[in-house]
């Protein structure tokens, strides 16, 4: 039968790693992740395998990518192809979510 599951971030457990904060929502094909960054950490040049999606919540990051440069700000949404690169820079204390969605196939 399928289900519903419900959850608030504060009860998923966190990940922190240089500067970061992440919490986890695993899905059946998806994930979708909560990440607090702190002012001042940066994110160097990456990329994923997968799909990408990201809202900014709160705060302000300057995000590098194959389109340019992005003055991220609450309200803004972007989207990565798989293997697109992208850094970032978090200018202020920054709430992202990302959805994640593994490849086709």
């Amino acid at each position: 039968m399928p289900k519903a599951d419900v959850v608030t971030w504060k009860d998923l457990p966190s990940q922190t790693d240089g500067g970061a904060e992440r919490r986890k929502f695993l899905g059946a094909g998806a994930s979708l992740n909560h990440v607090v960054f702190k002012a001042g950490t940066a994110a160097p040049r990456h990329s994923h395998a997968h799909e990408q999606f990201v809202m900014v919540v709160e705060g302000r990051a300057l995000l590098t990518c194959e389109a340019g440069p992005v003055d991220l700000r609450p309200g803004m949404v972007i989207r990565f192809d798989p293997d697109a690169w992208h850094s970032a820079d978090f200018v202020e204390d920054t709430v992202l979510i990302e959805v994640n969605l593994p490849p086709a196939g």
